[in-house]
C-alpha cells in the first residue's frame, strides 16, 4: 500500500520544520501543525477502516513518525504516541468506538498510561474515576484520553492483588494543568498535566493491563485483521522509539549541512578532515542501523501475527531490548554528531540545539529504560520465565 500519508508530510517538509521552532516557544504544536497533519490523516494510519482509518502497517507507521520527528521533533513524538491510540480502540467496545468516532472520525486521543488514578466500582456497571497525571503529550489537541489507573475496592481501598487498567474519557472529565509543562526538551509537544475529580466512567470504557499486554481484549473483540493482532509491546514503544530516531536523523541533517561549508577552528574546511569524515562516517552508520533494526523488528511481529501464531512472552521481550537498544544507539550517535561541530552549534539560532535537546528527553521516557527489559530479554533467552517488574512494558 503506498503511504500517502508520507507523501504529505514530504510535499509540507519546509512548513513543518519552521512552525517546529515556534512550537517550542509556544509549549504545544501550533494550529498549522495540527491543521497539516489533520488534513494528511496522519491519526488515522493505524484506525479501523469502518470508522474512516487507513490501517497501515506498522512498518509505514514507523517510518512516517521518523519522518515528521526528523522535520519537527515535538510533532513526531506527538504522532508517535497518540497515533497509536486508535490501533488500541480498535479492539474496545463498540460502544466506546462509537462514542469517540460516532460523530468525527478525526479527533486525536492522548495519554498516558501511567497508573495516576483510582477507579472505584459503584455499581451497575460504573466506577467513579480520580486521579493526576502527568506527561499527556499533545492533550491540547486531542477530545479523548487513554488514561492509566488502579483498580480499588468499593470502600475505596486498594484491590488485591494490584489490578491495573486503562480508563478512556472524554475531555469534559479532565482539566489540563496549562503551567505545567516547562521542561528542556521537547517543549514543544505540549505534554501537560491533567487531573479529573470524581468523574463517572461505564464499565465498557475500561480494560484490564491483561487485556492489554497479553492480548485478552484483542481475543475477545473477535476482529481478525493482522494488525489488530499485534502484541501491544510491538506497536505502542515503536511509535515513541520511532521519534526519537527520527529526531536524531533531524539532527544529522542539520550537522550535515552545516559541516559542509564549515572551516573549524584550526583553519581547516571540515571536509578534508579525514578524521572527522571517518566519525561522521561511522555514526551515520549507526543511525541508519537504529532505523534498520526497528523498522526489522516491526515486521517480524507483523509476519508471526499474520501467520496465525501469537509472540511468545520470549519474543515479545526481544523485540522490546530491539526497541530500546535502537533508541540509545541514535541518541549516542546523535551526541557523538553534535559534539563534532564544534562551539558555535551551541547556540540558540542555530536548529541543532533543539534536536539535541529533543533527543536526549525521548531517551527519558520509561518504554526506554534498558533494565528490566534487558534483565527479562536476556533470562528469556535461557529458558527463564521472568516474573513481577521483569514483565513490565513487555
Amino acid at each position: 500500500m503506498p503511504n500517502a500519508v508520507l507523501e504529505h508530510i514530504n510535499a509540507h517538509a519546509d512548513e513543518l520544520f519552521a512552525e517546529g521552532a515556534e512550537a517550542e516557544k509556544i509549549g504545544k504544536l501550533t494550529d498549522r501543525t495540527v491543521e497539516i497533519l489533520l488534513e494528511g490523516g496522519v491519526m488515522r494510519m493505524l484506525q479501523p477502516a469502518e470508522y474512516g482509518g487507513l490501517e497501515y502497517r506498522p512498518r509505514q507507521f514507523a517510518e512516517t513518525v521518523m519522518r515528521l520527528a526528523s522535520l519537527d521533533p515535538a510533532a513526531g513524538w506527538v504522532l508517535g504516541v497518540c497515533g497509536v491510540h486508535p490501533w488500541q480502540l480498535a479492539y474496545n467496545d463498540k460502544r466506546v468506538r462509537d462514542e469517540v468516532w460516532g460523530e468525527d472520525s478525526s479527533i486525536w486521543m492522548a495519554s498516558p498510561y501511567m497508573p495516576g488514578g483510582l477507579l472505584t466500582p459503584l455499581g451497575e456497571g460504573t466506577y467513579r474515576f480520580s486521579g493526576t497525571w502527568q506527561f499527556s503529550s499533545g492533550t491540547d489537541h486531542c477530545r479523548w484520553a487513554f488514561l492509566g489507573a488502579m483498580l480499588a475496592n468499593p470502600d475505596g481501598s486498594m484491590a488485591q492483588p494490584p489490578q491495573m487498567v486503562h480508563v478512556i474519557v472524554p475531555r469534559e472529565d479532565y482539566e489540563i494543568i496549562e503551567d505545567s509543562w516547562d521542561v528542556v526538551g521537547l517543549r514543544g509537544t505540549g505534554s501537560k498535566d491533567l487531573v479529573i475529580e470524581g468523574a463517572v466512567v461505564p464499565d465498557y470504557r475500561t480494560m484490564t493491563w491483561e487485556d492489554v499486554s497479553e492480548g485478552t481484549g484483542q481475543d475477545r473483540s473477535g476482529r481478525t485483521e493482522t494488525l489488530y493482532r499485534v502484541p501491544w509491546s510491538a506497536m505502542f514503544p515503536m511509535g515513541i522509539t520511532a521519534a526519537t530516531i527520527g529526531i536524531c536523523e533531524g539532527l544529522l541533517r542539520l550537522a550535515q549541512d552545516y559541516q559542509a561549508e564549515r572551516i573549524d577552528a584550526n583553519g581547516v574546511v571540515v571536509k578534508d578532515d579525514p578524521y572527522t569524515m571517518y566519525e561522521f562516517g561511522e555514526l551515520m552508520a549507526d543511525l541508519r542501523a537504529a532505523r534498520a533494526e526497528l523498522l526489522a523488528n516491526a515486521d517480524f511481529f507483523w509476519d508471526v501475527t499474520e501467520s496465525g501464531r501469537k509472540a511468545t512472552f520470549a519474543e515479545r521481550a526481544q523485540g522490546r531490548a530491539t526497541q530500546v537498544r535502537a533508541a540509545w544507539r541514535a541518541v549516542e550517535a546523535a551526541n557523538a554528531i553534535y559534539a563534532r561541530c564544534g562551539g558555535n552549534a551551541l547556540r540558540m539560532d542555530k536548529p541543532m540545539q533543539r534536536f539535541w535537546r529533543d533527543a536526549q528527553a525521548g531517551v527519558h521516557h520509561a518504554i526506554h529504560s534498558p533494565n528490566t527489559v534487558f534483565h527479562a530479554a536476556t533470562l528469556s533467552s535461557l529458558g527463564a520465565e521472568p516474573d513481577g517488574p521483569l514483565r513490565k512494558l513487555i
